[in-house]
């Protein structure tokens, strides 16, 4: 099955992992065959203004990572083979992180350098305040035509009541708490799933943790 495939691939591949104390902050990149776009990714993680930051790239089984930037905070983790399935793909990785808190960033998207900054200032605030603590954000996201032309800004205010209504939550802009609630789902991408797969995964999740966008 799909899930004790996840779990197996997560027990081979914590030897991958830098020892010593845990970053701040871990990004999961799943990638699949996109070695152009992938460099791109990397390196606007990389770019990011918090450097105590850790980024795992997951290869669906495609064996084709291309050389990626010569640092540290950099993991590549091959699955064994190929699941077509992005959510088991982004959960491998979630589940080998060990930071505080999780970001996610596809193969063919990009940040700006001060996303990490934003989203984790706002999840920081208030630690001491449970009643008032955040255990997810999400930021706009900036939709480019492949020339780079800018086609709009999608910037919803979260409201779990207008799921159906307004499904805009993209897993690129969403950063949180890392626990064991925060999991994709393990369906294949169809017609029947696309293109809420994110804001169906992240709706589960927002039945018992607090989410707030963040309209930058």
């Amino acid at each position: 099955k799909v899930w004790l495939f996840e779990s197996s691939e997560v027990r081979r591949l914590r030897r991958l992992l830098p020892g010593g104390a845990p970053p701040l902050v871990t990004t999961v990149i799943p990638t699949y065959k996109r070695a152009d776009s992938l460099v791109a990714a990397v390196e606007s993680a990389l770019a990011q203004t918090v450097t105590e930051h850790l980024v795992i790239v997951v290869d669906d089984g495609g064996g084709q990572v291309p050389p990626l930037p010569d640092d540290p905070r950099v993991v590549v983790a091959s699955l064994r083979r190929n699941t077509a399935v992005l959510g088991v793909v982004r959960n491998v990785g979630i589940r080998l992180a060990r930071s505080p808190f999780v970001a996610f960033l596809d193969d063919d998207n990009t940040w700006e350098p001060d996303h990490l900054a934003t989203t984790l200032g706002a999840l920081e605030a208030r630690p001491n305040e449970r009643a008032y603590r955040l255990d997810a954000v999400y930021t706009a996201l900036r939709r480019v035509t492949p020339d780079g032309r800018e086609m709009d800004i999608l910037s919803v205010p979260y409201d779990r009541k207008l799921a159906r209504e307004r499904a805009f939550l993209d897993a690129n802009a969403f950063v949180a708490r890392r626990s064991r609630a925060l999991r994709f789902s393990r369906l294949r991408r169809d017609k029947g799933v696309l293109p809420r797969e994110d804001w169906a995964s992240l709706y589960r999740y927002a039945r018992r943790h607090r989410i707030a966008h963040l309209p930058v």
